[in-house]
């Protein structure tokens, strides 16, 4: 992956380069540990901030929950021995203060804290008038309003340098992500905030190494400034979240891997023929809402034909069909079940809500 100018936006964490990458070790274990660990980065040349977890929220009493503050002057000899910028997660306002007394360049909250606006909003009093970056992980819970809440909180109190960490959401049936990646709520909080540095954390995605290349990638493509990356020198023996760190090394190579793409919006032949492309998907689009709108319409008849006949709203036969063929219809067409399902089922709720409304006219 090469450094790349970002068209989209400006900012302390793109500078002049995309991606800015953050890595380091889940928990800073030992002293031996975390200054080995931030050589062995150093020597990829492929990373500009060093991470390490200090302070642990686990779920469970009696797991590994950080060494606490011993491991910041860990982190300061990071800092002034080897150079790099380092960064912490805080998770209340005295670890805030200490950060700061031992000269940590960057702060995060994690997601566990940005689900508490109390919690994010003792943190931010506490860095009132500090010129400090803070990076916010999305709540546990996919709640856009909460997440861009703890952003907006810092920005009050006058912390000016703020980024938004993506590192998915909890989902409890999910079987292939640690945390289901669930892309359009970041991807919405890049519309509707440009200006705030977007960073991907596929580690607490993926759970796993073998997937974090390919979420990674994903990120990249979707124009993400950044990615955090778990790296520990013996991955296998990590006190904490073991399965989904990585070597040094194994961290330099999937970087060095990674393709870096380019919006391109200065470019007018490119542009051109993209344009001519989204005029046919909106004209497509166009189509699909006068279709929704004559099933709507249709949806109201048949509610009004419900009622007069005093039948429920909800046919379950017919709609267990409805599931079934379109699933079948889906495969033929190319096009992932668990999409059509989803898109089906939000027609059908739509469809109810038109009945509903039917049912409750005078």
């Amino acid at each position: 992956m090469t450094e790349t100018q970002s068209n989209k936006r400006e900012t302390w964490l793109t500078k002049d380069k995309r991606p800015i990458v953050i890595a380091g070790p889940c928990s800073a274990e030992t002293e031996d540990q975390v200054i080995e660990t931030a050589k062995r980065l150093k020597a990829t040349g492929k990373m500009d901030i060093f991470r390490a977890g200090v302070w642990k929220p686990r779920t469970r009493p009696n797991s590994f929950e950080g060494v606490g503050v011993k491991a910041l002057p860990w982190m300061k000899r990071v800092k002034d021995e080897i150079g790099l910028p380092t960064t912490v997660e805080v998770a209340n306002a005295k670890h805030a203060e200490m950060c700061l007394e031992f000269g940590i360049d960057i702060l995060w909250l994690g997601a566990r804290t940005t689900v508490n606006p109390f919690a994010v909003q003792d943190i931010a009093d506490a860095l009132r008038g500090v010129e400090i970056p803070v990076l916010v992980k999305n709540p546990i819970n996919p709640d856009l309003a909460l997440w861009i809440g703890g952003i907006e909180r810092l920005q009050k109190v006058g912390i000016k340098e703020v980024g938004a960490i993506h590192r998915g959401f909890s989902n409890l049936g999910e079987k292939y992500y640690r945390n289901r990646p669930q892309w359009q709520i970041p991807l919405e909080f890049m519309r509707l905030n440009p200006e705030i540095p977007m960073i991907n954390d596929p580690s607490h995605i993926c759970g796993r190494r073998d997937i974090l290349q390919d979420v990674g990638q994903k990120a990249m493509d979707l124009d993400f400034d950044g990615l955090m990356v778990e790296t520990h020198i013996d991955p296998d023996n990590a006190w904490s979240d073991a399965k989904q760190q990585i070597t040094p090394e194994v961290f330099g190579a999937m970087v060095t891997e990674m393709v870096l793409r380019e919006d391109y919006e200065d470019n007018p032949q490119l542009q051109s023929q993209l344009e001519y492309l989204r005029r046919e998907i909106d004209h497509v689009d166009d189509e699909l809402m006068n279709l929704l709108s004559n099933r709507m319409k249709i949806a109201r008849d048949i509610g009004a034909y419900k009622k007069d006949n005093n039948m429920t709203i909800l046919q379950q036969k017919r709609w267990n069909d409805i599931i079934e063929k379109s699933k079948n219809v889906a495969v033929k067409h190319g096009l992932s079940t668990e999409f059509v399902t989803k898109f089906i089922n939000a027609i059908h709720e739509e469809s109810i809500n038109q009945q509903e409304n039917i049912f409750n006219s005078k």
